[in-house]
């Protein structure tokens, strides 16, 4: 073996080791599971960002929904720009919001430099969203239907459960990104 292919195996192999750590803490921290995906197999649409603007609450309410947060196109770009994504599936939406920062955070500090987290539902961190300028930009993420990214056939194709909830009883399934490199 010549002394490239050996460092690309052993750089490859930390990062899998790197990325298998990333999944435990995630479990720990009350992820249901975690999988390594491509940006392939993360799909974006521009009504996704629509379905935002007319039917949920949210629109022009905080800084990480729309107008403020990215177009479904600069998702799709920012997408492209990561060979691995961690799809987080969670049950509870306040914990996607809790954990993937978390999980960017400790991303980064194992060296994926590039790491950037993305979450679900509207941000919840202050009682009035300053417009103006975050007061909590450690926490706070764009959600992923707010960048426009379709949750039901990036979940459905990673083989992920969800489904739309008719009731308020019905089991519900939350999903976060966190992209690294």
């Amino acid at each position: 073996m010549t002394p490239t292919a050996k460092s690309r195996r052993k750089r490859q192999t930390t990062k899998e080791a790197k990325l298998e750590r990333l999944r435990r803490l995630a479990k720990r921290w009350g992820a249901a599971d975690v999988k390594v995906i491509g940006p392939d197999t993360v799909f974006t649409g521009t009504w996704v960002r629509l379905k935002c603007q007319y039917g949920c609450g949210g629109w022009g309410g905080c800084l990480t929904c729309p107008p403020h947060s990215p177009t479904p196109e600069t998702t799709r770009k920012l997408l492209d720009e990561y060979s691995t994504i961690l799809l987080v599936h969670l049950g509870q939406w306040g914990s996607v919001r809790e954990i993937i920062p978390k999980l960017e955070r400790a991303a980064f500090l194992d060296g994926f430099y590039k790491a950037f987290g993305i979450a679900a539902g509207p941000c919840r961190l202050c009682d009035d969203c300053d417009l103006e300028s975050c007061v909590h930009p450690r926490e706070a993420r764009p959600s992923m239907e707010a960048s426009g990214i379709d949750v039901y056939k990036t979940a459905r194709t990673n083989s992920f459960p969800i489904e739309v909830c008719r009731t308020r009883e019905c089991e519900q399934n939350y999903y976060g990104l966190v992209l690294v490199e």
